[in-house]
């Protein structure tokens, strides 16, 4: 018997995160009788006075925020972080070791209105929302060790407000996901003179089997080592290492392959795709006078989406308790994704 990677299980190994993924692409033959119907979206108004993100709405905090026209960024009225939070004192058992947390944490809203998502936005109000994201990244990383930006969307993500927004938590120390990667990108970089994301990102430019998306200046793959059904990652073509080194070319044409993505995933299935997604660059604060050449920087969209609109991946058993595992092959998974319209299904006149 002959391996083929579309029909046989194998491991495929993540360099970044120094971590195998099982592929068992056997398994999308079984027979499924789960959920298969079309999820029903539920009208949203493009102002709700309840809602705590909107325009002029008093939130929990007492705060009443203004008329934002544009982007708007406020410090988390109930932050996973503090700024003046004491330390632990250390008793030396390495059993049983605590270190200081201090930080901050904003929330960031896109737009004024609730009923549009990034792909419905107009280009220019995208690039906004990025230029926000560089300006933010830049005046909490002269402080902080990791600046993490991420979008929980859709209520399947645990979302608790629908309008477009995101997260920004800054930390005084470094998380495990860049921690990892800041290794494994280091590893690399000290025995090949390269960066590992650069090099990958130009075989796959080769390969071209696993690309989703490409513009002038970023492209978006299906990682060869993709956990998530339609997992992709956003990586620019020039070495970049951090949100805020992007040009304004860069900034204007990252626009434009947001867009492009969003939308063909919001094809896949007619629906508003759920997701989790963040950016990864390096590390800034106390590491701003380190070399950080290592590094590329990437946007990694983690969708749980798998068979339907209604039906998700669950990350339970064996991926809790040995590796993680996928039915469907990154190259399936991008071909899937790369057949999607470029107009959205809301524009085209198609819901």
């Amino acid at each position: 018997m002959t391996f083929v990677a579309k029909e046989h299980p194998h491991i495929r190994y993540n360099p970044l995160k120094d971590e195998w993924v099982l592929v068992s692409p056997q398994r999308t033959l079984r027979p499924w009788s789960g959920k298969t119907e079309k999820a029903v979206e539920r009208p949203m108004p493009a102002f709700d006075p309840e809602n705590p993100l909107c325009p002029g709405v008093r939130r929990a905090s007492g705060e009443v925020n203004p008329e934002y026209k544009s982007t708007f960024t406020f410090k988390n009225d109930f932050p996973a972080l503090l700024e003046d939070a004491p330390g632990p004192k250390s008793d030396g058992d390495e059993l049983f070791r605590m270190a200081e947390a201090k930080g901050t944490c904003r929330v960031m809203c896109f737009h004024p209105c609730s009923n549009v998502t990034l792909p419905l936005m107009a280009h220019e109000e995208v690039e906004t929302v990025i230029d926000e994201w560089a300006s933010q990244t830049a005046e909490l990383g002269k402080k902080y060790t990791w600046v993490q930006v991420f979008e929980n969307k859709g209520d399947i993500m645990g979302c608790s407000n629908p309008h477009p927004h995101c997260q920004i938590w800054a930390s005084s120390f470094l998380p495990n996901e860049p921690r990892i990667k800041d290794r494994t990108q280091r590893a690399y970089y000290e025995k090949h003179g390269r960066p590992l994301l650069v090099d990958y990102i130009s075989k796959e430019l080769v390969k071209r089997e696993r690309i989703v998306i490409e513009t002038k200046y970023w492209v978006a793959v299906v990682p060869f080592w993709a956990v998530w059904p339609y997992e992709t990652m956003l990586v620019p073509k020039r070495h970049v290492t951090r949100l805020f080194d992007l040009d304004a070319a860069e900034r204007s044409d990252l626009a434009d392959a947001m867009k492009l993505l969003l939308t063909k995933y919001d094809n896949l299935f007619q629906v508003s795709f759920p997701y989790s997604m963040g950016w990864h660059g390096a590390p800034t604060g106390k590491f701003d006078n380190e070399d950080m050449a290592h590094w590329q920087l990437h946007a990694i969209y983690l969708p749980p989406l798998l068979r339907s609109a209604a039906v998700k991946k669950f990350m339970v058993g064996y991926e809790m308790l040995a590796q993680p595992q996928r039915d469907l092959t990154p190259e399936q998974a991008a071909a899937t994704l790369r057949e999607q319209p470029d107009i959205h299904y809301k524009v085209s006149g198609h819901e």
